[in-house]
């Protein structure tokens, strides 16, 4: 063990800004990409004293054999040898799970859209006779908009039932959700290092779900254009959202919400712990997150170091 930071992660470009911020201020790290990865439960080697984890929950649209879970046992592995493990196992359980991230959501006291959570085709229509069309269908795990479909009627929703088109998610769970008219077609994410406001941005986008902000998803061909705006919420709502990151225990990560047009709700509907940042950070926000990021990295390698 040489270095003072591993990062693992999945995605072969997201993290080449993160890697050039580190190189820049001459902090030794070692990249682990977790497709060709191996351990031995029974070694007690870990890779450095400090861990970043960005594993991506849209890793299984790149990779069959996707490395979610996998992710967490070695994650889990590392934290029992000694390591400190940003965004760990407790972390990837909720950022995998949209129905736990809800559930976390709502237990905070804040609003969600409307949502019923099933793991059987069968039970499709039952729930939705409890809500009001029209509805998305979503994948328990997603990521950049996949396993998200529209349902203007029950009629089409018994349709794709019957014919079995149906979104599929990889743990066989699926979110059966209000369509919240978002006010100005747009949601607000907003990033957090630390338990705490970094940034807040405007995301838009021509009627698509996929809204990544990072530029490896923004020059991805045949994607939508994507409207990025810096913006700073009210202090009620970066509050909730600094509450949301601190009871999963993100250190860098971010929640999304949108504005409810039919009644000005702040609704939140999604918590991110793969921060990749926003394209052109000099650009949108005038200044460079991953600066931050690594101020915050030096930070905890000095307290690992004791």
């Amino acid at each position: 063990m040489t270095a003072d930071l591993a990062i693992l992660y999945e995605h072969p470009s997201w993290f080449a800004p993160l890697f050039a911020a580190l190189d820049r201020r001459r902090i030794a790290y070692t990249p682990i990409r977790l497709s060709d990865h191996r351990f031995d439960p029974a070694s007690a080697d870990i890779p450095a004293p400090v861990v970043l984890s960005r594993v991506a929950m849209s890793s299984f649209l790149r990779e069959a054999e996707h490395g979610i879970f996998y992710a967490e046992a070695l994650l889990a592995h590392w934290a029992r040898c000694g390591a400190r493990v940003l965004n760990g196992v407790d972390v990837i359980a909720v950022d995998s799970s949209k129905a736990r991230q809800l559930s976390l959501i709502a237990g905070l006291g804040l609003p969600t859209p409307a949502t019923r959570v099933v793991h059987r085709r069968e039970d499709i229509l039952a729930a939705a006779a409890e809500m009001t069309f029209p509805l998305l269908l979503k994948a328990n795990i997603g990521g950049a908009g996949a396993g998200i479909v529209r349902y203007g009627s029950r009629a089409e929703l018994e349709e794709a039932v019957r014919e079995r088109f149906l979104p599929t998610s990889v743990d066989q769970v699926l979110l059966l959700q209000d369509l919240v008219p978002a006010r100005g077609g747009s949601m607000i994410r907003v990033e957090t290092l630390g338990g705490n406001y970094l940034y807040a941005i405007d995301v838009a986008s021509d009627g698509g779900f996929d809204l990544c902000p990072a530029e490896a998803c923004i020059a991805a061909p045949g994607r939508a254009a994507v409207r990025m705006t810096a913006v700073t919420p009210p202090p009620e709502l970066i509050e909730a959202a600094e509450r949301i990151v601190r009871a999963v225990g993100i250190e860098v990560g971010g929640v999304e919400y949108m504005i409810d047009d039919r009644d000005g709700t702040a609704r939140f509907y999604d918590i991110n712990a793969l921060s990749n940042f926003v394209a052109n950070p000099l650009d949108v926000l005038g200044w460079d997150p991953h600066e931050r990021l690594v101020d915050h990295l030096e930070k905890v390698i000095a307290e690992a170091r004791g």
